[in-house]
């Protein structure tokens, strides 16, 4: 609207100065509707102030106040022209940077056809709930997360998952929301509503990250009193020594405040662009500053440093049941769970999983349900029952029956076979101290950590000692990054300078605690997300560097009186070019080379 404003003062102004021959008018056209305006801005620049940032538009304020003083009512407009298109400019910039972000919405599913009995009707999505039977027909987008009942077909999840590939699914397997079906039909039980599927859980994601402004406060604050002095010491030192106060104006119009108040939020928004295109959500600026100076990186175990594809390794049996009845108590009562160990079961046994009802998720210790009217509890030994059970040292979920423990079901944690070369190039980035903070058991979480080089374990820990062990590390650690999925890893991710959520599975707390999501089932993104972030930064304090040496260099010169107050303006509105256009370079990709594991280097090409 500002900008509109000036627009119209700049084309009235021209008409009176150039068409009827009247310069007084113009003048006074600008020097009113001028004033006016940089009154409005300082009145903003005061909120500003007293929000505890710095008001860097104070220099073009004054700027615009000294010329429209002295007479140079034309650079004035000019200045004022600079102030308002920049706002726009940073519109415009900020949404091309976020384009990336917007095509997430684009397959955003609305409809679903609903199957009952021999009928089917279209239904909005949030009619949906879990157990009805869904209709996918080709090409449509799935529209709530559920398994595949009837049929086969493939899925492009490139949305969700940055994976390019089309999918096989067939009967059993689990389909998201978002993903986009093939040629053939299929029909599909949902899992879960609308609200909570992963497509929704997403969109909340970008809405969240794009309502919240990439703030640059502690670099502008850092860097806007210095320049902001030394401006008025060179216009005043000017004014001084020749006696004239158009000095003062012709300084203070080069003294472009635009990499403080552009260029570097700019580049920021860029940088979360960029990582959007590789699968991650960053949900603020401030996010990636603290990432591109993080020292250290905690790590959850499983789903994290495991490849998340964990398989039934051994069944035991006691009390007169046999293995297929326990492994079959245990699916049916972690089925409704989104944790690693609830998909392996149900992978297990797709054909003789029994109906579960009154299902209950108890943080960091277990599921209970109702099968068959008796209560199945299925995780730790002590939540299970109240008597002693010998332990297996692997990871395993222990199952009881109306309180009678009745057997276990182990599984093999299958390494994620890129987690050592994470460690590695995080070491390589700086990052000094590298940890795991597991409730798995200390055994099974030190022979983890010792394989993919992690420097210290934690291990058999509860949600709030994981946010104990957080809130431990020292100052000159921090910024401290924690990695999890599930939903006992929010407390922890929420409690982190960073916390990170590997969400390609749909662990919808974690990703609504932390302040970035990791959409691809991939965790060398987690490294990327830290170059991505060190690029972003190094750019940004580029654009702000180079906008102050241009700028300094244009004040010393115009301060000995050789670039009149217009010529001034103009090169001011250069300067905020180039800045710009640099701090836009955050959002190109670049290719960086990251140490691998130990027989070669990991290279990331966007």
């Amino acid at each position: 609207m500002r900008l509109i404003s000036v627009l119209i003062v700049g084309l009235i102004s021209l008409i009176l100065q150039f068409a009827l021959n009247m310069p007084v008018y113009a003048q006074v056209v600008i020097s009113v509707m001028g004033s006016l305006i940089a009154l409005l801005m300082f009145i903003d620049m005061v909120k500003t102030l007293r929000s505890g940032k710095f008001g860097v538009d104070l220099l073009a304020i004054t700027a615009v106040i000294a010329t429209i003083a002295v007479g140079e009512y034309w650079a004035a407009l000019i200045v004022l022209l600079m102030l308002t298109g920049g706002d726009a400019l940073e519109d415009y910039a900020a949404n091309k940077a976020n384009s990336e972000l917007q095509s997430l919405l684009e397959n955003s599913p609305q409809s679903a056809h609903l199957v009952q009995g021999e009928t089917i009707s279209d239904v909005q999505i949030d009619q949906v709930t879990v157990g009805n039977r869904i209709l996918v027909k080709p090409g449509e987008v799935i529209p709530v997360d559920g398994t595949l009942t009837q049929g086969t077909t493939t899925v492009d999840e490139s949305s969700l998952t940055g994976e390019a590939r089309p999918i096989d699914k067939t009967v059993g397997e689990p389909v998201m929301s978002g993903a986009i079906n093939g040629d053939n039909s299929f029909y599909m039980i949902a899992d879960k509503t609308a609200d909570d599927s992963q497509y929704q859980n997403i969109i909340r994601l970008v809405k969240q990250a794009e309502s919240t402004p990439a703030r640059f406060v502690r670099m502008a604050d850092r860097y806007a009193v210095p320049f902001t002095l030394l401006a008025y010491i060179i216009a005043g030192v000017a004014w001084y020594l020749s006696k004239d106060p158009v000095r003062f104006a012709e300084v203070l119009v080069v003294a472009s405040p635009c990499p403080l108040i552009l260029a570097a939020p700019i580049a920021l928004v860029s940088g979360m662009s960029r990582a959007s295109r590789n699968g991650i959500i960053v949900k603020s600026g401030t996010i990636i500053e603290k990432l591109a100076t993080a020292k250290t990186f905690a790590f959850d175990k499983t789903g994290t440093i495991t490849k998340g594809h964990l398989t039934v390794d051994t069944v035991a049996a006691v009390a007169g049941y046999t293995k297929q009845q326990v492994l079959s108590l245990a699916a049916g009562a972690e089925q409704q769970s989104s944790h690693i160990l609830a998909r392996s079961l149900v992978a297990a046994t797709p054909d003789s999983i029994p109906t579960a009802t009154d299902v209950k998720e108890i943080t960091a210790q277990g599921v209970q349900a109702t099968i068959d009217g008796k209560l199945v509890k299925a995780g730790k030994p002590t939540f299970v029952s109240t008597y002693p059970i010998q332990q297996v040292d692997k990871t395993t979920v222990y199952v009881s029956v109306d309180g009678a423990y009745v057997g276990y079901v182990s599984f093999a944690d299958e390494l994620r076979p890129e987690a050592k070369g994470v460690m590695a190039a995080l070491h390589e980035m700086g990052v000094h101290q590298i940890m795991m903070i597991s409730g798995d058991r200390q055994p099974i979480a030190a022979e983890i950590a010792d394989r993919v080089g992690i420097d210290k374990v934690f291990a058999e820990r509860l949600p709030q000692e994981k946010i104990a062990v957080i809130k431990a590390i020292t100052k000159e650690a921090r910024p401290v990054v924690m990695v999890g999925d599930g939903v006992n890893d929010a407390p922890s991710l929420a409690t982190a300078d960073v916390g990170i959520a590997m969400g390609a599975h749909g662990a919808t707390a974690a990703s609504e605690s932390a302040d970035a999501v990791v959409l691809k089932d991939d965790l060398s993104l987690v490294s990327k997300a830290v170059d991505i972030a060190k690029g972003t930064m190094t750019v940004a304090k580029e654009s702000v560097l180079i906008g102050i040496a241009i700028c300094t260099l244009l004040m010393l010169i115009a301060s000995f009186g050789v670039i009149p107050a217009i010529i001034g303006a103009l090169f001011q509105e250069v300067v905020d070019t180039v800045t710009i256009l640099w701090a836009l370079r955050a959002r190109s990709d670049r290719r960086t080379i990251l140490a691998g594991n130990s027989q070669s280097s990991q290279i990331f090409e966007n």
